[in-house]
């Protein structure tokens, strides 16, 4: 099975412009392909990931990845899949960012020569004048037609800045330059970023008279049909110091039953072979397959060493015996407590378990909280020094573990 087919089995690809030269290009290595990440965090999160992996499944097929970090773009702001608009970053907020997602990237695709490049658009949309660039570029569109896209339709109601109204031009602009001056013949993008891409190989044609494609990834839902990568704190982030490689393995580990075989089939790195068999596994052994699942992700991510000891932790807190060392653990300082104690709810707080000592108190009078494996019943219950230096296991709802010593 070549690539392009592998990518079907593995309900990947969502929307192709031309199927047919897509398909010839890819599985003869002759793509030369570019995904946009805008560097809106200081890390790339699970909304990211499934245009890693693809880059990733791509180069070793013989395509040459060129990563676009969207420095300029970021400037701008992308109003698809948006509500509202997006917050302004500073140059030096965005420089970091940019910085940042490189690092992460690495641990995907390989860089170097003949391999993965990465560009920054910020050194081309910078620079642009912007009575030439409504001559050379602004003539090609409709305005007619950008309205009907899907990316704008959701803004008109709350309102669409012209601003953002740029946005599809400045993408459409940057697949033109990295064709001209890289030999780019194809983007490929997550399925809300449709419209954009459309722009971009319409743009070219009408430019240049080549040909260049486009190419959607199905995007990342649960069975409910809601973007997953999300967490009742937020993203579930690739950085170890903002989703710690513990957190990141019970994220995945607590899928939904419903959702298991579909991030198997879509994130990892299993043969589809290997996949089959376990599509015939009983449905006792659901488990399993959520451990192979959270156990091949983290070690996509943060690597092998790291995955063994997340799972080594991970077995320890529901099985009760293994090493906890690897737990998420806060250090407290003595200086946090009174006369030798401190209560529980202040120690969640310490330890990031709630936003507030509010918080704090509605979690234990729904019942929600245990330390060392018994249920805290009062706002009042404490630990003491002599309990923080053995280590205080602190439980919060059913998945959520945190170590606190002293």
């Amino acid at each position: 099975m070549q690539i392009y087919e592998e990518l079907v089995s593995r309900g990947l690809i969502a929307q192709v412009t031309d199927e047919a030269e897509i398909k010839e290009l890819i599985n003869n290595g002759g793509a030369k392909f570019y995904i946009g990440f805008d560097p809106t965090a200081d890390s790339l999160h699970v909304g990211h990931f499934m245009a890693l992996c693809l880059m990733r499944r791509l180069q070793l097929a013989g395509n040459k990845p060129v990563v676009l970090i969207g420095g300029g773009t970021a400037h701008v702001g992308d109003p698809s899949g948006r509500t509202d608009m997006r917050s302004m970053m500073t140059k030096e907020v965005i420089d970091h960012n940019c910085q940042c997602f490189k690092k992460q990237m690495e641990r995907f695709i390989e860089f170097g020569e003949d391999k993965a490049i990465m560009v920054n658009n910020a050194d081309w949309l910078l620079k642009l004048n912007y009575v030439e660039l409504l001559r050379e570029v602004g003539a090609c569109f409709s305005v007619n037609n950008m309205l009907r896209a899907e990316c704008y339709k959701q803004r008109m109601e709350k309102g669409l800045s012209f601003l953002e109204f740029n946005y599809m031009i400045m993408q459409s602009y940057d697949f033109l330059y990295l064709h001209e001056n890289y030999g780019c013949n194809m983007q490929f993008g997550g399925d809300d970023q449709w419209s954009n891409m459309l722009g971009g190989t319409e743009l070219i044609r009408k430019k240049t008279g080549d040909d260049a494609y486009a190419m959607t990834i199905t995007l990342l839902l649960n069975s409910e049909g809601k973007k997953m990568g999300k967490t009742a704190r937020g993203a579930v982030w690739l950085d170890p110091n903002k989703t710690t490689p513990f957190e990141f393995y019970q994220y995945w580990r607590n899928v939904d039953d419903a959702d298991v075989m579909k991030c198997i089939k879509m994130l990892t790195f299993l043969t589809l072979e290997e996949i089959a068999e376990m599509e015939k596994w009983e449905d006792s052994r659901i488990n399993e397959k959520k451990e192979v699942l959270a156990y091949e992700l983290t070690s996509l991510v943060h690597g092998k060493e790291e995955a063994d000891k997340a799972k080594a932790a991970a077995k320890a807190l529901f099985s009760g015996d293994g090493d906890d060392s690897n737990m998420p653990t806060t250090t407290i300082d003595k200086a946090s407590l009174v006369d030798g104690k401190i209560s529980i709810v202040d120690l969640m707080v310490l330890c990031g378990l709630v936003a507030s000592k509010g918080e704090g108190k509605r979690l234990i009078m729904q019942g929600g909280v245990s330390v060392n494996g018994e249920k805290v019943n009062s706002f009042d219950q404490v630990v003491t020094e002599d309990d923080l230096k053995d280590g205080v296991k602190i439980k919060k709802g059913k998945k959520v573990f945190h170590k606190a010593v002293l």
